[in-house]
């Protein structure tokens, strides 16, 4: 009976002591929480995701009278092609106060229907002659592809070693940042991040030569025809 008071206690210190190292290895590692959850996903496309929505597209128009010169007038055109074939809503015209824009809208107008626009809708707003000169801006709503998140931010330092920052190797906030935006910016449709196009109607004539060929036994391959004159030689 005098054995086992010792074997017992020493049990119940073996036992304090291990949650205590248990506390304390928990304590060390709560440390690191902080600037784990402060950490965003690993990848580029997670952390600057690009997201399609209906925003506004905007062209400005500059008064140099009562008339447009041949760009503007090309780039009306062009607006109101893009307007046709993807817009939403209304066509909208704003126009400065002062009476130039009022000028130059029936030149507007024109060229809108010839890109096949035709109801416009206008509004007006305060221009401040010292901030410089005011267009006319024609909008409307359409479906873009554009960056969730904004690029240039930099909420650590890349070489910090407060709480541990540098050690965790991993990729820096405004990675991929840049290059999502530069693929939202150029892409034609923007459908095209979602699904691919379905495939285009074969031709069937190319596809018969093609078939003859291979039957021939010959290469069924476009053969490009390569122009290897130089350029001194060929002024003379």
């Amino acid at each position: 009976m005098r054995d086992t008071a010792p074997r017992a206690t020493v049990r119940g210190l073996v036992r304090v002591a291990g949650l205590a190292g248990l506390a304390l290895a928990l304590a060390g590692c709560s440390s690191l929480r902080p600037t784990q959850k402060a950490f965003a996903p690993d990848e580029y496309h997670l952390r600057h995701p690009i997201r399609i929505a209906d925003a506004p597209r905007h062209l400005d128009v500059f008064a140099t009278g009562a008339v447009l010169d041949r760009r503007q007038r090309r780039d009306i055109a062009e607006f109101a092609a893009e307007y046709r074939a993807r817009g939403r809503g209304p066509m909208l015209a704003a126009l400065p106060s002062g009476g130039a824009g009022a000028r130059l809208l029936p030149a507007i107008r024109a060229a809108l229907r010839e890109g096949g626009a035709g109801a416009l809708h206008v509004t007006g707003y305060p221009a401040d002659p010292r901030l410089g000169a005011a267009p006319v801006r024609l909008s409307f709503m359409t479906l873009q592809a554009q960056v969730a998140s904004e690029c240039g931010l930099w909420p650590a330092d890349l070489a910090g070693t407060e709480e541990a920052e540098s050690w965790h190797n991993r990729p820096y906030h405004n990675l991929g940042c840049a290059y999502q935006s530069m693929i939202a910016a150029q892409v034609a449709d923007p459908l095209d991040l979602v699904r691919p196009r379905a495939e285009s109607p074969i031709d069937p004539l190319k596809r018969t030569k093609d078939i003859e060929a291979l039957r021939k036994d010959q290469d069924p391959s476009t053969n490009w025809r390569r122009d290897d004159v130089k350029i001194k030689e060929a002024g003379q």
